[in-house]
């Protein structure tokens, strides 16, 4: 544990770098677990001297170090020691992003909040934005983290710290890395930070116009918005809204067992926002069904990829966080 622990502090400052690997230590050994977060607790029960706990906890509340350091170490050595495989899917490797809190619910006067949906509501916590790169090492699925980003107490918004991480990861993104998120980051703060290769669930009651323009009938005004697409049916008012005729049919099978599954990928190309101005970026929508699930997964993305290569992308790195 130590040849991995050490390269990683070993460019934090002299002073810093021994506590914070008594710090990783206690995280990685369970002790924080024992202690209920309790770090000074957690140390101590590493069996340390006095000196040592203060030195690490100072370390924690104010030492020399970023979390960038440690990130940027750890991938320079996940990289040398060559058996992490990131998973690639149409040419392109998906990047995990998600926001995850931890929940404070005694916390007095908290500034911050994040949504639990063991509690239905937003309770007091300490909100984090975290982008990681999805692999496997060996058969098992794991994900490096590359980003953390988290709330200011400055921050009131509910958008502000979705749109800075948004924007951090997008200056990270290779040319061959596209973004991977959930429902929680719409479509449109993806296109304002101007995220240029994406792959984001949709929600099951989502609109969106063409972005061409239907032709004129020589009569009445000239159109200013593109059809409307509705990927899914709706009920409103009693009556039933039918779904919009997809561009094209992509059915394949996927090989998981000794029998072969047949799934269907129904897309709609060339779409646009609602409120989106000549020229503004487009979009394709694909409906995914799948004979194992009860509802149909609705993605949008930026990307030329057909169905095969959506679906395994967005549930692989869905489940990124259960591999930290």
């Amino acid at each position: 544990m130590n040849d991995i622990l050490s390269p990683v502090v070993q460019r934090v400052p002299v002073g810093t770098h021994r506590g914070l690997w008594h710090l990783l230590w206690m995280l990685l050994s369970g002790r924080l677990l024992l202690s209920r977060g309790a770090v000074i607790p957690g140390l101590a029960a590493l069996g340390l001297a006095e000196e040592a706990v203060r030195r690490a906890w100072a370390a924690l509340a104010s030492g020399q170090w970023h979390a960038t350091q440690l990130l940027a170490a750890w991938e320079q050595l996940v990289r040398e020691e060559q058996a992490f495989r990131t998973h690639q899917y149409g040419g392109y490797r998906p990047v995990a992003c998600d926001l995850v809190g931890f929940c404070r619910p005694r916390l007095q006067d908290g500034a911050t909040q994040h949504y639990s949906s063991a509690a239905g509501t937003a309770l007091p916590a300490i909100p984090l934005g975290i982008a990681a790169r999805v692999g496997t090492v060996g058969t098992q699925r794991l994900a490096v983290p590359c980003l953390l980003v988290r709330g200011e107490a400055t921050e009131t918004s509910a958008t502000a710290l979705p749109t800075r991480l948004l924007q951090r990861a997008n200056e990270q993104l290779a040319d061959d890395e596209a973004l991977v998120c959930d429902r929680g980051f719409p479509l449109r703060q993806l296109q304002t930070v101007g995220m240029q290769r994406y792959v984001v669930r949709a929600p099951g009651n989502f609109t969106a116009p063409r972005a061409a323009l239907p032709a004129y009938r020589g009569k009445g005004r000239k159109p200013v918005r593109g059809a409307l697409v509705r990927p899914l049916p709706r009920a409103y008012k009693g009556r039933t809204m039918a779904a919009t005729p997809p561009d094209r049919h992509e059915p394949w099978q996927l090989h998981t067992g000794l029998t072969p599954l047949g799934l269907h990928a129904a897309v709609w190309d060339a779409l646009g926002c609602a409120d989106a101005q000549p020229g503004a970026p487009t979009f394709s929508t694909a409906l995914i069904h799948d004979p194992r699930f009860d509802e149909p997964l609705l993605l949008h993305t930026s990307l030329p990829l057909t169905g095969p290569p959506c679906r395994p992308s967005l549930v692989t790195a869905g489940r990124w966080k259960g591999c930290l």
